[in-house]
């Protein structure tokens, strides 16, 4: 077992592990390591844990310092410095008829190399922007291209749902998401109805999608034949989140609700799925 405290470096951003050394961290602070991309300004989302070697990427970096208030004075004026550096290099993309769409610009901590993100249909050469924004800026340069549910994650806005996207309040990361699971929660497959900001399937239909899975596998089909007290009858619906089971009954000339412990009880519904 080690120790750990897991750090952010970006709201809504993955989580990365740091070896806490002999430095006090608490939650909610804000550190200072070396990573990839050179020094970083992070805050300690997780608490000083211990985990299986197993669980992480060894060798971990050690956090350098707390940070102190120089250190957050230094980031608010690296956002200062994006900002006019993303107007630059949009005036720079205009001027070398670029067909790209810049994102957002972002600063290392310390100011060895500045990120731009953007956005692209298919492949754009950009050695001649590069090369003029090096020469204005005098640091190391970097484009990177996203796509388009990244681009939702780092701009924000409000979902189909009326709160803010998830993907830019919460989501570490992205999980791969499927038409399949929105047939299996029986909505509307209309893509303006299942599509989040970005135009591709919303992540929230990832939620509930392993409780469907398991209803799925519980309860009868549709149309299937069931005895029931009542008498044999047929699967007419199903509320697969309540577990809830309605069958017409010819005999009754009506349809009776039951739930799935009911069924499971009698031993009916072993019998209907033997």
């Amino acid at each position: 077992m080690i120790d750990v405290i897991g750090v952010r470096f970006k709201k809504a951003g993955k989580i990365y592990y740091f070896d806490p050394g002999e430095h006090t961290v608490s939650l909610d602070s804000y550190v200072i390591v070396e990573t990839v991309r050179g020094i970083e300004f992070g805050k300690v989302v997780i608490a000083k844990k211990q985990v299986d070697e197993e669980d992480v990427v060894l060798p971990l970096k050690q956090v350098i310092r707390v940070a102190n208030e120089k250190d957050k004075l230094t980031v608010v004026e690296n956002q200062d410095h994006a900002e006019k550096a993303f107007q630059t290099c949009s005036d720079k993309i205009i001027q070398h008829k670029l067909d790209m769409n810049l994102v957002e610009v972002e600063y290392t901590f310390d100011r060895n190399k500045i990120i731009f993100y953007f956005t692209a249909d298919g492949r754009v050469d950009f050695r001649n922007l590069v090369k003029d924004l090096a020469a204005m800026f005098k640091t190391r340069i970097e484009l990177r291209q996203i796509g388009v549910r990244d681009e939702a994650k780092m701009l924000g806005g409000i979902g189909p749902c009326g709160r803010m996207l998830c993907c830019s309040t919460f989501l570490g990361d992205f999980e791969p998401v499927s038409i399949k699971m929105a047939k299996d929660q029986n909505l509307s497959l209309n893509p303006a109805k299942i599509s989040g900001l970005c135009g591709r399937l919303m992540c929230c239909l990832k939620y509930e999608n392993d409780d469907y899975e398991t209803a799925k596998r519980e309860l009868p089909d549709i149309g299937q034949s069931i005895k029931t007290p009542h008498g044999k009858g047929k699967v007419v619906g199903l509320n697969i989140l309540e577990r809830l089971i309605q069958i017409e009954i010819p005999e009754k000339e009506r349809v009776i609700e039951y739930t799935l412990d009911e069924l499971i009880d009698e031993g009916i519904l072993a019998q209907a799925t033997e």
